[in-house]
């Protein structure tokens, strides 16, 4: 099994399917690298190199109880960039991952960065506030970690409704994709359950770092994420980064790049494929 020591000695999972120019995942919260296999399959086929791991504190990753903040996300995707000496890299972030993409940069540059992919991602910033009125209140977040707390099997299986828009007419999701999702998030420790849960602190204001993404980027939103709503998120973002282009897909759920795979991982590949070398 492929494992890193990040600089806290925490040992981290991790996948590295293919060859050629490398395309670096991060999944979201409180999945697994599992999640992104599709993705990963497909671009390991067609000519790159898929690199993923799972985020400490979830799924095959050591469950340490500290480092379970942003900051340290990103330092540990530094680590695993530098370890397998990572250039040109296509960094894609679903989610969480998103933020943990920006922050990556934020912290560490675009040196090994040859362009950046946010998907149904939590960037800028989640938490209502004055100054961001179409936020997530913060009772919002109270909620989620309280029902982790009280039967975390039950409040995944309930998240995975909206998560794959299973609740809207017409869904085709199945079941099985459902029990998918729930068998990866029960795989995350509590720490990072619930300290890696961080919408609602300064640590998830990702506006500086998107300020500081100056490689091309791709930024896909589904209209009708019911978890990260698209006029917060992807809208917004994609007027900060200065190099962004905005594919909204209409009507897909915040699972977008599993409930339409095809056409995510088809639009992956064509961005990849028009992302220039340093």
């Amino acid at each position: 099994m492929n494992t890193f020591s990040a600089k806290d000695g925490t040992q981290i999972y991790y996948k590295d399917w293919g060859s050629g120019q490398p395309v670096f995942f991060s999944h979201g919260w409180p999945l697994t690298i599992d999640a992104f296999e599709d993705a990963m399959f497909f671009l390991a086929t067609h000519g790159y190199r898929a690199i993923g791991h799972d985020r400490r504190g979830h799924g095959r990753s050591e469950q340490s109880w500290n480092g379970n903040d942003m900051d340290t996300y990103a330092d540990d995707v530094a680590t695993l960039v530098e370890k397998l000496n990572l250039k040109n890299v296509i960094l894609v972030g679903h989610s969480t991952g998103g933020g943990e993409v920006a922050r990556y940069i934020g912290r560490h540059g675009t040196q090994r960065v040859a362009g950046a992919v946010l998907v149904s991602d939590i960037t800028p910033v989640m938490l209502k506030s004055p100054t961001n009125p179409l936020g997530t209140p913060i009772t919002v977040y109270d909620g989620i970690r309280a029902g982790v707390l009280a039967d975390r099997a039950k409040f995944f299986a309930d998240l995975s409704v909206p998560f794959y828009g299973a609740n809207r007419p017409g869904s085709t999701v199945s079941q099985n994709l459902r029990d998918f999702f729930v068998a990866q998030s029960m795989m995350a420790g509590m720490p990072a359950c619930i300290f890696g849960l961080k919408g609602d602190s300064p640590d998830s204001n990702f506006t500086d770092d998107l300020r500081k993404i100056d490689v091309p980027t791709l930024i896909v939103h589904g209209s009708d994420d019911q978890l990260v709503p698209l006029a917060d998120s992807a809208l917004l973002s994609s007027k900060i980064v200065k190099n962004a282009t905005l594919k909204v897909y209409d009507g897909a759920p915040h699972g977008l790049p599993s409930t339409l795979k095809q056409r995510f991982n088809a639009d992956l590949l064509a961005f990849a494929q028009t992302v220039p070398h340093k």
